[in-house]
């Protein structure tokens, strides 16, 4: 695509205006950094606050009589253990288990939504409405007309506070609730994808540049693309296409915990993953550390263990709080324990890596 062709957030021109270095990401034109640089993007949601644009994000709506037993139908979490209110990590799945890709679901007292990846967005859609089938259910890809802002780091609460009288103090993990914040109607959940503690900010898109204004009032440092990839790897969460994608299954991501077997409502993918758990796993998704000094594991880089190629790098890179070279790969049950020596091709020579645990950096979210 040609930039011409990139969709642009609603803060598109707040991001150009600031200097920010524009990148393509999931078809559209998204800031990757900000003059302050990647380095200090990312300490400032580790030891105070940082703001993402993330309205290139995907929505769907869901209403209509059978909402809650169609979500139970194409997710395999428990939407049944949802009081509105809440949110929960769940996933849509192909009937072989795999990830078509990952997802939040926000249960309001008269509605769903489903929050998927700006790259998946047209994949995901035909997804939910091919399995549609008789329910008694309005769908609505509202994705346009949202916008959103994830707002992450140690200081996000006190940020918020001082700009809405809603309790945002009280707001659980994985909660959410609906009020104004500075002037703009919005919904704010305690979610992020840095594990820091944070709040994303759902608004109409045309109110979103007013948010981002009072938000910048407050001395929070705006962040671009790389910054929250790094925070994200540290904190040992997913990305699609690095990750996770459709020839992995929760089980070997190590997400187990989002599928329901026993829910009481069959869903997309549950058989396979039925087998898939009675037979055992053969990978499982680690982290790694990189061994030799400046060598630095990116994604693509083939591994090795035992001389044999098994897999290559899901995610890596250098990153502020480790200092060091880390990333992901996917390693036999038998040799993914940490302690676990394997080796990387990088730049045409095998590179020593250890197995070290997940998460890298500790998650600082609010549990409640």
């Amino acid at each position: 695509m040609t930039e011409q062709e990139l969709k642009r957030t609603p803060l598109h021109d707040r991001h150009v205006a600031a200097g920010a270095k524009m990148v393509a990401y999931a078809g559209f034109h998204m800031p990757v950094t900000y003059p302050t640089g990647i380095g200090a993007e990312h300490r400032a949601v580790r030891e105070g606050v940082g703001i993402f644009d993330v309205s290139h994000m995907g929505e769907f709506e869901v209403t209509g009589p059978d909402r809650n037993a169609f979500v139970q139908r194409v997710t395999p979490n428990d939407v049944g253990a949802l009081a509105a209110n809440q949110a929960q990590y769940s996933a849509l799945l192909s009937e072989q288990g795999t990830f078509v890709d990952d997802c939040l679901v926000y249960r309001f007292a008269d509605k769903l939504m489903l929050v998927v990846n700006a790259a998946n967005l047209a994949k995901d859609w035909d997804h939910v409405v091919s399995h549609k089938g008789g329910a008694n259910v309005r769908l609505r890809n509202i994705s346009d007309e949202v916008g959103l802002i994830a707002v992450q780091g140690p200081r996000a609460e006190s940020t918020l506070t001082g700009l809405t009288r809603l309790p945002v103090a009280t707001i659980p993990y994985y909660g959410f609730t609906e009020g104004d914040v500075a002037g703009v109607q919005c919904f704010v959940s305690r979610t992020g994808y840095t594990g820091e503690d944070g709040f994303e900010l759902y608004c109409r898109a045309a109110d979103a540049t007013r948010l981002w204004d009072a938000l910048l009032e407050r001395q929070v440092v705006p962040c671009g693309l790389a910054a929250r990839d790094t925070l994200r790897l540290e904190a040992g969460l997913p990305l699609y296409g690095n990750d996770i994608d459709d020839t992995v299954t929760p089980y070997e991501a190590g997400l187990g915990f989002i599928v329901k077997l026993e829910k009481g409502a069959s869903f997309v993918g549950q058989q396979a993953l039925k087998r898939r758990k009675l037979d055992g796993i053969k990978r499982r998704l680690v982290g790694f550390r990189v061994l030799e000094e400046k060598a630095v594991a990116r994604h693509g880089y083939p591994v090795f263990h035992e001389g044999a190629e098994v897999d290559v790098v899901r995610s890596g890179t250098v990153t502020p709080t480790v200092g060091a070279a880390i990333g992901t790969t996917y390693l036999p049950v038998a040799h993914a324990r940490p302690g676990t020596r394997f080796e990387i091709g990088i730049r045409g020579k095998r590179v020593a890596a250890e197995v070290v645990r997940l998460p890298f950096v500790p998650h600082r979210t609010r549990r409640k």
